[in-house]
């Protein structure tokens, strides 16, 4: 968070300038007052004013940077960091920064190629990109070949522990997540293991206070997002899991699995006609994931299109005879025989009613389920 202190900092010397517009060291002072104020498009700005009357050195230059990532202009950083690395092309931070500036402008191929052996080698950071970075890509045999490399290279950096946790989690090495995550501390990624861990657990009120802790920690978090509406639904809170969720989806943008949670809290909300959008969505991103096809037979069948619902189902069975969406359409249809009534009735009592020996109902399965959806690795 961002103090008054830093925002008052940068607010007066804002106002000197206005009276030395050409002072190198006030635009200086003022660039860096921007960034500490968390302003780094303010700071860009300073940085290129200076550069017009100056052209920054290497260092400077590196800087200015960081500014434009942060702000988001990941062509302008790549140009300044180019620049810094002009006089410096050995210098494994800079390339770091040219990696991770690629990596946020989506061009991966091309932060691969940056990350050569001896910027991992030298800097926690780069491997943890490196796997991060294998884990947006779907990579998961190249990250689990070098994760333990890593781990023990660098045992006591806690974002290279909270990122494996994060990447552990959507390889289902459920021990190595949390053991990760405890290692990751308060890091935002950590927390988001611990609570969807947690949430598979039914601790509820732990998930929700680390799912919340994330969130403040950094805003713009879908796993948390996600995870919270999670713990809403669980909860019984569906309208405001399906805007937690609907949110978390547009984060994730492509991820399926997103959609297809917030369209099971519309559905539980009694919107089907927004569930339907919702599990179209996931469909129009790839017609062969089977939880899709599971879920709009689901709707189909409830909403009185039985026919379409039983050629649905056998598409879901070829393509994921194992998904809870698939389980759930093909027992609705065979115990209601198509009877658009007798079906939702079976919804209503399976949903609320144990329906397993641990005494989990149809609910808490539907929570589990979507709580182990995953995601992508968090790279931000």
């Amino acid at each position: 968070m961002v103090s008054d202190e830093a925002l008052s900092k940068l607010e007066q010397l804002s106002q000197f300038l206005d009276s030395d517009p050409g002072n190198l060291s006030l635009l200086a002072d003022c660039a860096q007052a921007a960034l500490e104020a968390d302003k780094p498009a303010d700071a860009a700005v300073f940085f290129a004013k200076i550069d017009a009357l100056e052209p920054l050195e290497a260092i400077a230059a590196n800087t200015a940077g960081i500014a434009a990532m942060r702000g988001g202009d990941q062509p302008a950083a790549q140009q300044w960091f180019a620049r810094a690395l002009e006089a410096n092309p050995d210098d494994t931070g800079i390339r770091f920064n040219i990696a991770w500036s690629k990596a946020l402008g989506k061009d991966f191929d091309a932060a691969l190629e940056t990350l050569e052996a001896d910027v991992i080698d030298a800097l926690p950071q780069a491997a943890m990109l490196d796997l991060q970075i294998d884990h947006e890509l779907g990579r998961f045999d190249a990250a689990a070949a070098k994760m333990d490399i890593y781990l023990e290279r660098f045992p006591d950096y806690a974002p290279l522990q909270a990122a494996v946790s994060v990447l552990a989690m959507d390889m289902d090495r459920l021990d190595l997540a949390r053991e990760a995550a405890l290692k990751g501390g308060s890091h935002p990624d950590a927390l988001t293991t611990l609570a969807t861990l947690d949430l598979g657990d039914r601790k509820l009120g732990e998930a929700r206070e680390q799912y919340a802790q994330a969130l403040a920690t950094r805003p713009m978090n879908p796993r948390a997002e996600i995870g919270l509406g999670l713990v809403d639904l669980a909860e019984g809170n569906t309208l405001e899991a399906a805007k937690r969720l609907d949110k978390g989806a547009d984060q994730f943008g492509d991820h399926l699995g997103t959609w297809i949670a917030a369209g099971w809290a519309h559905f539980v909300g009694g919107d089907l006609v927004l569930a339907r959008a919702r599990f179209e969505t996931a469909l129009a991103h790839d017609d062969t994931f089977g939880e899709a096809h599971g879920s709009l037979a689901v709707i189909e069948l409830l909403q009185g299109e039985a026919d379409a619902a039983e050629r649905r189902i056998e598409v879901a069975k070829r393509l994921d005879r194992e998904a809870f969406s698939t389980a759930l359409a093909a027992m609705l249809f065979e115990q209601s025989q198509g009877n658009q009534e007798k079906a939702e009735q079976i919804f209503r009592i399976a949903s609320q009613q144990p329906i397993l020996p641990n005494g989990s109902t149809l609910m808490d399965e539907l929570v589990k389920a979507l709580g182990s959806a995953g995601g992508t690795s968090g790279l931000n």
